[in-house]
């Protein structure tokens, strides 16, 4: 699953699975978050934005709610307030939750540099002599 993101140029254009995921990694703490968790959380709240830049508040349970505002510690959500004046006068407050792209985006380039440096070998960097050179036995 994917979404449209008006972003500007070189940041996320489309948010996918994938790249939440990775965000929710490495925005929890230092050592990260299990990747099956990250997964399962980062569905969950793609699920609540479908193809949507923001969504209402009214539609959270409480649990799903504390796992916003985790996201937005961590920097992946921020919030939004509307006030408008009804007929009678009175004023309303909406509130709104939104994804902070820029922050996705940086957090994925660190995940994926991260990810690079772990695919690297020692042994990537030792010429290739090396391998064809042998030790002779003493005779």
């Amino acid at each position: 699953m994917a979404i449209q993101t008006k972003t500007e140029p070189g940041l996320l254009g489309t948010l996918t699975v994938d790249d939440l995921t990775r965000a929710i990694r490495n925005s929890i703490d230092r050592a990260g978050m299990k990747d099956d968790e990250a997964r399962a959380m980062a569905q969950h709240v793609l699920n609540f934005f479908g193809y949507s830049e923001r969504i209402i508040d009214n539609v959270l349970e409480p649990e799903d709610r504390d796992a916003f505002y985790m996201l937005e510690d961590s920097g992946i959500l921020t919030t939004e307030r509307e006030e408008t004046t009804l007929y009678d006068g009175r004023e309303w407050r909406i509130h709104y939750w939104m994804f902070r792209k820029e922050r996705i985006a940086e957090l994925v380039q660190v995940a994926k540099a991260r990810e690079a440096l772990e695919r690297v070998s020692v042994y990537e960097d030792m010429p290739e002599d090396v391998w064809s050179q042998r030790k002779k036995p003493e005779e």
